[in-house]
């Protein structure tokens, strides 16, 4: 009797769990599409909050039902970082004499978002590197590859109205609200197409070929000096890591004679462009010392003011403050602006967050694991972007925290595979 009164009890748990593991499943595929959907809106910026961060707590919630926001022992240090920055944060947002507190607030409210998407992306992605980084690579070089286009045909006109919409100072800009973030934030995709162009099946490396070419166009079209230099360096160090950690002799071989053919290629398009009479002197005027560069006032006048005005502030001087002082302009280095934006604590935070996830790029892409090829244009990207971080302020870019957290979740499980992942091309993505 006490057997058969039990089993309707235990096939009444049986069906629930059943139940809970379907929705769950329901709910980790719901997932991934909301993830790229959200790096898919990473290429609208043109208010705060922008799409990217309302899109983030749709993906928030749908991991939270799904059960799939996994804490990773080698990701917490990003969470102590993230929570270390708020009280600084907190406390910089009240020292504005020009700017209002709700302002204020609202600046640091952003950056304290866009630090924990980096911690969530690092989870995500550590839970099934390749699996979850062909979703997120995938989404970025589509929606990289159209912010390319657009801003392209809105710099030469071929869109009605599309040249006031897509350009500022005449230089593309695509739906970003600077030219200066639009050139960057082409780069990474940039890096993991050039990556299947030296390794790939010649079918699928001529397809990355074609995405590639046009985001080193949307690069050009922006006429940002830091852009051009940083989308070089980052080519570079895709082209030196594959070539002395991934290919084989016959794959170097290719790699030798894919050097040559594009850099013919890029004298002869370098040349069409140039042949374009508004382009030349557009180029003429960005490659050439420019005004603002130089004095008192100038960009690095600015920055020697601002470090010494940083020097005497230990709790910052607050967001949007330095442009109501004696210079009408932000100081354009990172490293200086984070402290007076969120003052000396918050500023170690940022300096921590970039040392470290340098740290650990560096030290990972240096050994041997089949998720190699996911780090090396993550890495390749980040450092000069850390660099250009000097000439610019990036606190508020995007891509530079979701570059972190994907840095971060890569090493977090850099051996880790599924099944049938552990081919040495497999982590092409």
């Amino acid at each position: 009797m006490a057997m058969t009164a039990a089993a309707p009890a235990l096939d009444l748990a049986r069906r629930r769990a059943d139940g809970r593991s379907y929705i769950r499943a329901k709910f980790t595929t719901l997932l991934d599409w909301a993830v790229a959907v959200w790096i898919f809106a990473g290429s609208v910026v043109i208010t705060e909050p922008s799409p990217y961060e309302l899109v983030f707590f749709v993906v928030l919630g749908i991991s939270l039902l799904a059960g799939s926001f996994a804490f990773h022992r080698s990701t917490l240090g990003l969470i102590v970082l993230w929570g270390s920055l708020i009280p600084f944060a907190v406390i910089a947002a009240f020292q504005p004499k020009f700017s209002t507190i709700p302002t204020a607030l609202q600046f640091e409210a952003v950056t304290i978002f866009l630090f924990f998407t980096s911690f969530w992306v690092a989870n995500y992605v550590a839970d099934a590197p390749q699996k979850h980084m062909r979703i997120i690579v995938g989404a970025y070089i589509l929606t990289a590859t159209m912010s390319a286009a657009l801003g392209t045909v809105g710099y030469l006109g071929l869109i009605p109205h599309g040249h006031d919409l897509l350009t500022k100072y005449d230089r593309a800009k695509a739906l970003f609200n600077d030219p200066n973030v639009y050139g960057p934030f082409l780069i990474l995709p940039a890096c993991y197409a050039l990556q299947r162009i030296l390794l790939d099946h010649p079918r699928r490396a001529a397809i990355a070929g074609v995405a590639f070419g046009i985001l080193c166009i949307g690069v050009f079209v922006s006429f940002s000096r830091a852009a051009w230099a940083h989308l070089i360096a980052s080519c570079l160090g895709v082209y030196f890591l594959c070539f002395f950690g991934v290919a084989n002799a016959r794959e170097k071989v290719r790699m030798l004679v894919l050097l040559l053919l594009g850099m013919l290629m890029m004298v002869v398009a370098l040349g069409g462009m140039l042949s374009i009479p508004s382009v030349q002197k557009l180029f003429e005027t960005r490659a050439s010392a420019q005004n603002y560069d130089e004095g008192e006032t100038g960009r690095f006048g600015r920055q020697g003011f601002a470090f010494e005005l940083a020097l005497n502030h230990p709790w910052g001087i607050g967001p949007l403050e330095f442009r109501n002082l004696r210079v009408k302009e932000e100081p354009h280095d990172a490293y200086v602006n984070v402290l007076h934006v969120y003052g000396w604590g918050g500023g170690l935070v940022f300096y921590l967050f970039i040392g470290i996830t340098i740290w650990r790029g560096v030290s990972f892409v240096l050994r041997r694991s089949p998720n190699k090829l996911l780090l090396i244009p993550l890495i390749s990207t980040f450092i000069p972007l850390c660099v250009e971080a000097a000439i610019i302020d990036l606190d508020h870019w995007r891509h530079f925290y979701l570059l972190g957290g994907l840095i971060w979740g890569v090493t977090a499980a850099y051996n880790k595979v599924l099944p049938g992942e552990d081919k040495r091309l497999s982590a092409l993505v």
